[in-house]
């Protein structure tokens, strides 16, 4: 009798149980909403209270939230994350030194961090897309930004900085950073150091790889040396984005039938200068950068890949071009082809 009564009782507590987890989780998701919606909102409108704040070169949206945290600036360091990634602000954060105040919420806090601080201590330099390291050290030279000698030394050898870039060591031993220098603008500090800037651009290139790149690397059997090696070649012989993918395809697709990539770029890299036009005696430069008589990739990046060419290495378009020539139209675009023939009817000297 005892025993019907209990299993009774039992079955009778299973409804209240669940209206009560049920009741429970309500509260929390109130609770929670309220929490997560108040992170977006000013500290103290009512009492506002100024407070200076210094953003340092090379902070990115974690560091900024800890910052503002710290400050009493933000109440939750989460909800200013998917501020920045609602606004898409993510790289147009600037360093500097700002006046902020309780008064502004979330978003307010952005704008402002956008605009960039009242700092003239900071000034800009832009490296563009393909530059290799020897044109970096002249044009910063040129600017008065690095001591040449000193840049073209730190960045001779990964070494120097694979301890805080633990990326770096999937690089061969006694690699130099061609490749890995993110080709951007850049704001530093006068007075900055080779080693601060080099550094800031490696943390650039990271930021960059590890987002868009390394999560489709397996899909072609490509190493971290190799990826931004092809990356590097599609960013020197591409002058158009829609055609990165392709050049990239014609390339995948030649190391798949073991043929010679034959890229211009690659001997002008052995050249150590960019001509217009190669020679037949250009093609036949002794060097493991010449893929005109070297099968596979070079051994190492021969200029710095953008974002766009990056994503193409290991994203290539689904043809079968093994060919491509430019159509010395002035547009930058090139013809692709099929067969060695196709490729010899699409000369447009011819």
């Amino acid at each position: 009798m005892t025993e019907t009564t209990n299993a009774k009782n039992k079955k009778n507590n299973k409804p209240v149980k669940k209206i009560f987890l049920l009741i429970l989780l309500i509260v929390v998701l109130f609770f929670g909403k309220n929490y997560y919606d108040k992170g977006f909102t000013a500290i103290d409108s009512e009492n506002l209270k100024e407070i200076d704040v210094e953003i340092p070169l090379g902070s990115n949206p974690s560091n900024i939230a800890s910052i503002l945290k710290e400050k009493g600036l933000i109440r939750n360091e989460i909800p200013f994350k998917i501020a920045i990634r609602n606004r898409a602000a993510g790289e147009k954060l600037k360093a500097g030194k700002y006046i902020l105040n309780t008064g502004m919420d979330i978003y307010d806090i952005i704008d402002e961090l956008t605009k960039g601080g009242v700092n003239e201590k900071v000034i800009s330099f832009t490296i563009p897309e393909g530059y290799e390291i020897r044109q970096m050290a002249e044009k910063l030279a040129k600017e008065g930004i690095v001591e040449k000698e000193r840049f073209l030394e730190l960045t001779s050898d990964k070494k120097y900085f694979e301890d805080k870039h633990p990326i770096l060591k999937e690089l061969e031993e006694g690699q130099g950073l061609e490749g890995v220098l993110f080709p951007s603008t850049y704001e530093i500090y006068i007075g900055a150091s080779e080693e601060d800037i080099i550094d800031k651009m490696i943390s650039k290139f990271e930021e960059v790889f590890e987002g868009d790149v390394k999560p489709n690397m397996d899909k072609y059997d490509l190493n971290f040396n190799e990826a931004i090696t092809l990356a590097s070649i599609i960013e020197r012989e591409a002058k158009r984005d829609d055609e990165r993918e392709l050049i990239s395809a014609v390339f995948h697709n030649r190391l798949k039938e073991g043929m010679y990539l034959q890229s211009c770029a690659t001997v002008q890299y052995a050249l150590g200068e960019r001509k217009e036009a190669l020679s037949e005696q250009d093609t036949r430069i002794q060097s493991d950068y010449n893929t005109y008589i070297h099968g596979g990739l070079p051994p190492a990046p021969i200029a710095s890949p953008g974002k766009k060419s990056l994503i193409a290495a290991v994203s290539p378009a689904s043809v079968d071009y093994l060919y491509f020539r430019t159509k010395e139209d002035g547009t930058g675009a090139h013809t692709f082809s099929r067969t060695y023939d196709e490729h010899l009817k699409a000369n447009p000297n011819k």
